[in-house]
């Protein structure tokens, strides 16, 4: 008996200890602004930045002895306060939402300290602060939480998660979408707003390409979602072309980190293009170091989630963040949110804590301290928040207040959906409601266009369809206000069907720049240069070389320089092919006019020389040696300065063919005939001597026998030359820079070089014969006169070779038709000038008869 009553008082004891607890505890002010209804929502929110002051740094809020002081106050994030209520006060006038029930809310500042947001959930869940773990000291606030917004950033959207997990309450995160968000809880993950992060790169990218910026520098926090980031974007990057200059992680910025200040004197004069991917708390170490230890100019590219418009409040910060771009989700505006914004005033939320600090900052209201109360003191009553500057807030709707008034539908969409089960059921009663346990709520959510992501799967939500973003840049208008104008769009629907637009006019680069910045690691090559990769730098640190002979770079910045066509040929700056030009031997030509005369002329001397000794062919001089193989001889050398005229014009299957037929036939006859006539000298004179048989009849027999037997031969090696592979146009288009030369391929060199060994053989039989005949006694003995011409006409052939085989074009050409000329034109002199001479100025003292006397 004893024992029981002992046990009874100690049950007492505990009861009133939990009680005496919760009457102390409730004599200090509910840090929150609370609204009753028969539900409550939880808001979890950062309006500031707070530390505790310590000599000369700051801390993160965790020694308690020490004063609070308020670092930063985020006055526009205040704009999430007024869409939850804005949202609720909605739902509230709609009866058929919940059914003529209300909706409340408890809202909670957390700064950014994760401790404070950790606190702050226990404080949802007990009713008072401190809070009691696992006791409720009000229970008319703690039974009606139905579900918790809350969570501006992942670090402290997870630590609110592992209190409410705890409970099974469901939490919606306005956070940026983390995959990682939930894989480091150990129960379950908040709510999230999914964003195709795949999209945002696709946009950076393209925007990127537009403005050829292929050497950016990446600056992101010091998380999970800055890791994934840099790893995606730098993927993306390196499959279009485009170089990372650098990547740094930004710690936080209560942290002692040394190190970003070398950081920012170093790394940020690498390139004039920066893409930040965070928060605006984040990044908030970024801005301290960039406004306080650099000077560069740089072009940031950001999301919505970084609000570089907080900062143009401090003097210099347009300076440095001007002209930046940034992406944001498409979204529309909450219709009435605007007009309601206008009407917020202090004293229309009389139990509103927040808005009274939010009302010092933007009006610049002075604080009266009355028993450590504040209050305000001639502080614009009658104010409207759309008369506030940019850098201190924003009549449009935010990304983050679209969440929160989203969230606060999606929870109310999840109460009615609860609410019209228990109507079906009949167990509907007002009198005796209950809000519902915050667990069965999930079913509901879950059917919406939340996600959420675990340690065993990643994302589960709805298809996200099209995702649209509007690309704004910070600019500062004329009359001195500092905005944000959209100034293009980018709508991803798949990897392969996206839609860029920017209108370019529309964007200003800052205080300073006036032209579209130039973010590259090395200046491009121009035209007529190719890369080539410096060792141990990105592919896009090159130098430029020169490209080689005979290509060209028609583009900057090109990899490889590329061959000119066969017919086509590099200009002097190697950017372009021109077409080459056709050369061949012409008539237009000066050489080749000049060689025509020549030939012409010497055809005509020919003719003379004929002429002539028809005319005086009874005279001596005529008759002797075979007057009928000196009309052959000179037809012979009349007809090869002609062939000569034949190499002279664009070449052509018949020019071809005839030319080398035509001077190998042509010049077998008169070699033969120069051969035949050096016989009749030697055999004229055996002829004479006593007791020789041979008749002079048989002499000139015999020497029209050598003139056809000598062409004869020559005339079936031409024929075999033409059976097998005779001489063909051909061009060559590499021998001279800039030109392709027609020329005839001799086809079978074979061929052509016994023609040439033929006519060699001849004359060197001929120049024989005459040299062993030169002393032989007679006033007409052409001997000594064929043994020089023969001489010379040898020389001419054997110089002929070595020059033909290393001359091209028209001077191999030229080459030829010379040495025809001139071999010619030494027979032609040498044999008849003379002859010539004797029959115009000395005919009448020579006659044969005299001769054999």
């Amino acid at each position: 008996m004893k024992l029981l009553i002992a046990f009874s008082l100690w049950i007492v004891l505990i009861v009133l200890q939990e009680q005496i607890s919760c009457y102390l505890l409730s004599i200090s002010a509910s840090p929150g602004y609370y609204q009753d209804g028969d539900f409550v929502i939880g808001g979890l929110l950062s309006l500031k930045v707070s530390g505790r002051y310590n000599k000369n740094k700051f801390t993160s809020g965790n020694e308690y002895n020490l004063p609070e002081y308020v670092y930063i106050d985020f006055t526009k994030h205040y704009q999430h306060i007024l869409a939850m209520v804005f949202a609720i006060e909605k739902i509230n006038k709609d009866p058929n939402i919940l059914f003529n029930m209300s909706l409340g809310f408890h809202v909670f500042n957390v700064d950014f300290t994760e401790m404070k947001a950790m606190k702050s959930s226990m404080v949802l869940l007990s009713g008072e602060s401190p809070p009691v773990p696992n006791y409720s000291c009000r229970p008319e606030k703690t039974d009606k939480l139905v579900a918790v917004i809350g969570g501006i950033s992942t670090g402290i959207s997870t630590q609110i998660s592992r209190v409410l997990s705890l409970y099974n309450v469901p939490q919606i995160s306005y956070a940026p979408f983390d995959q990682s968000l939930g894989t480091s809880v150990q129960l379950q993950s908040p709510y999230q707003f999914p964003v195709h992060t795949a999209a945002l790169y696709q946009g950076i990218i393209q925007l990127l390409l537009y403005f050829t910026w292929v050497w950016v520098g990446l600056v992101v926090p010091d998380d999970m979602r800055g890791e994934l980031f840099l790893r995606d974007i730098t993927e993306e990057m390196m499959n279009h072309g485009l170089c990372v200059a650098f990547a740094e992680k930004i710690q936080g910025i209560l942290a002692e980190d040394k190190v970003n200040k070398k950081l920012f004197n170093e790394k940020f004069t690498l390139t004039r293009v920066i893409i930040a991917f965070g928060d605006t708390y984040s990044l908030l170490a970024l801005v301290v170091h960039t406004t306080f230890y650099t000077t560069f100019r740089n072009v940031w590219i950001t999301t919505s989630d970084w609000d570089i418009t907080f900062y143009f409040q401090q003097p210099k910060s347009y300076e440095y963040f001007g002209g930046g771009l940034s992406f944001t989700d498409r979204m529309d505006q909450i219709l009435g949110f605007k007009d309601f914004l206008r009407n917020v005033q202090p004293r229309k939320y009389p139990q509103d804590i927040f808005i009274q600090d939010v009302w010092m900052v933007l009006f610049k209201c002075p604080y009266l301290i009355d028993h450590e109360a504040r209050q305000l003191s001639q502080c614009e009553p009658n104010g409207s928040l759309s008369t506030r500057p940019l850098h201190v807030w924003d009549m449009n709707t935010s990304p983050c207040s679209s969440k929160v008034h989203a969230a606060v539908y999606a929870i109310a969409q999840a109460l009615h959906e609860e609410l019209s089960l228990r109507v079906e059921g009949g167990s509907l009663d007002k009198s005796v409601l209950r809000a519902p346990l915050p667990w069965k709520l999930h079913p509901f959510l879950q059917k919406g266009h939340l996600g959420r992501s675990s340690n065993k799967e990643n994302i589960v939500n709805k298809e996200i369809l099209a995702t649209e973003f509007d690309i704004f840049n910070y600019q500062s208008l004329q009359s001195g206000t500092k905005a944000q104008v959209k100034v293009g769009e980018f709508v991803f629907e798949s990897p392969s069907v996206q839609h860029f637009s920017l209108n370019e006019k529309l964007i200003t680069w800052g205080k300073y720049g006036k032209e579209i910045p130039l973010s590259v690691c090395s200046q491009s090559c121009l035209l007529g240069f190719r890369k080539t990769p410096v060792e141990g730098k990105s592919f896009c640190c090159f130098d430029c070389l020169p490209c080689p002979e005979g290509e060209i770079a028609n583009e900057t910045d090109m990899d490889q320089c590329i061959k000119c066509p066969e017919d086509q040929y590099p200009n002097k700056q190697k950017n372009n092919c021109l077409p080459k030009i056709k050369i061949f031997l012409s008539h237009e030509d000066t050489l080749g006019a000049v060689l025509v005369s020549l030939a012409i002329s010497l055809s005509a001397f020919s003719a003379m020389v004929l002429g002539l000794f028809i005319h005086y062919r009874d005279t001596p001089i005529v008759r002797a040696n075979n007057r009928n193989l000196s009309y052959v001889l000179l037809v012979s050398l009349m007809l090869c300065f002609f062939c000569s005229l034949i190499f002279i014009g664009q070449p052509s299957t018949v020019t071809c063919v005839l030319r080398q037929m035509i001077f190998g036939v042509v010049f077998s006859v008169a070699v033969s005939a120069i051969l035949a006539k050096t016989f009749i000298v030697v055999v004229a004179f055996t002829a004479i001597k006593p007791g020789s048989t041979l008749q002079m009849w048989m002499v000139t027999r015999l020497s029209n026998a050598i003139v056809c037997c000598g062409s004869i031969i020559q005339v079936c090696i031409c024929a075999v030359w033409l059976g097998t592979y005779p001489p063909f146009p051909d061009v060559d288009m590499h021998s001279e820079f800039g030109q392709i030369i027609l020329w005839c391929n001799e086809g079978s060199t074979l061929a052509f070089y016994c023609v040439l060994g033929y006519l060699g053989f001849l004359s060197s039989l001929s120049l024989l014969i005459a040299f062993l005949a030169r002393r032989l006694p007679d006033s007409f003995n052409e001997a000594k006169t064929i043994t020089f011409s023969m001489l010379v006409f040898c020389t001419v052939w054997i110089t002929f070779v070595p020059t033909y085989l290393s001359s091209k074009g028209k001077t191999m050409v030229a080459v030829e038709i010379l040495s025809i000329l001139a071999s010619s034109s030494i027979l032609l002199l040498c044999i008849f000038l003379p002859k010539c001479y004797v029959i115009l100025l000395r005919s009448g003292g020579h006659s044969r008869k005299k001769f054999f006397k």
